[in-house]
């Protein structure tokens, strides 16, 4: 238990890019369509962004800056502002989509309309962000997000076929819906593993933590535990997908249906704890998203930030996080579909990932920054190939995504 607490801003922040209502759509949706077909991406997935989040936060602790306050420095301030640009916006879609996931488990939970509830998630965490102790609120979100472990539970009261999950595990099919169609969805799984804000979460959580060459040890705890217990979250909805709607090959639009199978296998109870699930890590994921898109900015332009110093002290720091807050809020009533907008912030997350991870790389093997400290031969090795998967997902989204009408 010790571990698991001092790992908390490892699960948090694996939460919001593995288990986010991203994720939830996506990977409830892979196994729905494909079976265990796309398990293979999630463990690639997992090894990729563990490699890139022990670097972010290798750099947080050796020079006690954030990622993002050394990309302008590193690459100078034109090619910074073009991924300052591209990832707060992705990141912003994502705070709406992660807001509109609020209000969908508030409305599962309740039976009122979600847009009732949008400004109430808006309000809600605000007030966390600005109230709440950092640490405090890494701990509080991050074990709540591990309610969603009831899907792993309901694998074992529902008539699984555990040889056949573990067959489809090894075996890449199509399941008759085209391989177009296959790869869009490997597409949006990816992207939604290693969404842009997570590293940026992390090192600048390490910063608001005070890490220094000494927590290098608890930094990586933080990724060896946090993203692994990201990874079998997903790779969970995956499989109780698969064992209720596939081969039958439902698509899955709502999330009453992706709890479905746990209400069947663990009756109310399990319904209620996967409600729960599903609010503790839509809004752990806007917390993350709401900071994310506000430490970008900060850090580009040099402004004191962080939960750790005050309002006052940090007030354009706040005020982006405030803006940012109201433009999700925004999107959301303009009555687009919280999952829908989920399904086009993923695609424009694989066409940007290539700027968010390509400067991670830079400034890890960079001894003015780090030192003897700096990436190793396999790190590299690790990283570069990571980074060409990503290059690859980049080209292929929004090809996949016209050719597939967004995978339909």
């Amino acid at each position: 238990m010790r571990k698991l607490l001092a790992a908390t801003l490892g699960v948090l922040s694996a939460i919001g890019g593995f288990v986010d209502i991203g994720d939830l759509v996506a990977a409830s949706q892979a196994g729905a369509r494909f079976g265990m077909a796309h398990a293979w991406v999630l463990l690639v997935g997992v090894l990729g962004i563990c490699a890139y989040a022990e670097m972010a936060g290798r750099i947080a602790a050796v020079s006690g800056r954030a990622v993002f306050d050394l990309v302008r420095e590193r690459l100078g301030p034109r090619v910074a502002l073009l991924n300052l640009v591209a990832s707060w916006l992705v990141t912003v879609i994502t705070l709406a989509a992660e807001l509109g996931g609020v209000a969908l488990a508030l409305q599962l939970g309740s039976g009122v309309h979600y847009l009732f509830w949008v400004p109430v998630a808006a309000v809600a965490v605000w007030l966390v962000l600005w109230r709440l102790r950092f640490e405090l609120m890494e701990r509080i979100f991050g074990l709540a997000g591990l309610s969603l472990l009831v899907f792993a539970v309901a694998l074992f009261a529902l008539p699984t076929d555990w040889a056949q999950l573990g067959h489809g595990m090894l075996h890449i099919s199509s399941a008759g819906q085209g391989w177009p169609v296959y790869w869009f969805v490997a597409v949006a799984l990816f992207a939604s593993t290693v969404s842009p804000y997570e590293v940026f979460f992390f090192s600048s959580g390490g910063v608001e933590e005070r890490w220094s060459p000494a927590d290098l040890a608890h930094a990586r705890s933080n990724v060896l535990i946090g993203f692994p217990v990201g990874g079998f979250l997903a790779l969970s909805l995956i499989a109780v997908a698969a064992v209720a709607y596939h081969p039958g090959g439902t698509s899955l639009t709502t999330l009453d249906q992706v709890a479905g199978p746990v209400a069947s296998a663990l009756g109310g109870v399990g319904l209620a704890v996967a409600v729960l699930a599903f609010f503790a890590v839509t809004f752990g994921a806007a917390l993350e998203t709401g900071l994310s898109a506000a430490y970008a900015v900060a850090q580009y332009f040099g402004w004191q930030w962080g939960k750790r110093v005050t309002p006052r002290e940090a007030a354009r720091f706040h005020t982006v996080l405030l803006i940012s807050v109201l433009l999700g809020v925004l999107m959301l009533m303009t009555t687009i579909d919280p999952v829908q907008l989920t399904e086009y912030m993923l695609v424009l997350s694989a066409v940007v990932l290539p700027l968010t991870y390509l400067p991670i790389l830079v400034v890890a093997n960079d001894r003015n920054y780090l030192g003897d400290r700096v990436n190793g031969r396999w790190m590299n090795l690790l990283g570069v190939v990571f980074l060409l998967l990503i290059a690859v997902a980049s080209v292929a989204a929004i090809p996949l995504a016209i050719i597939t009408g967004m995978g339909r």
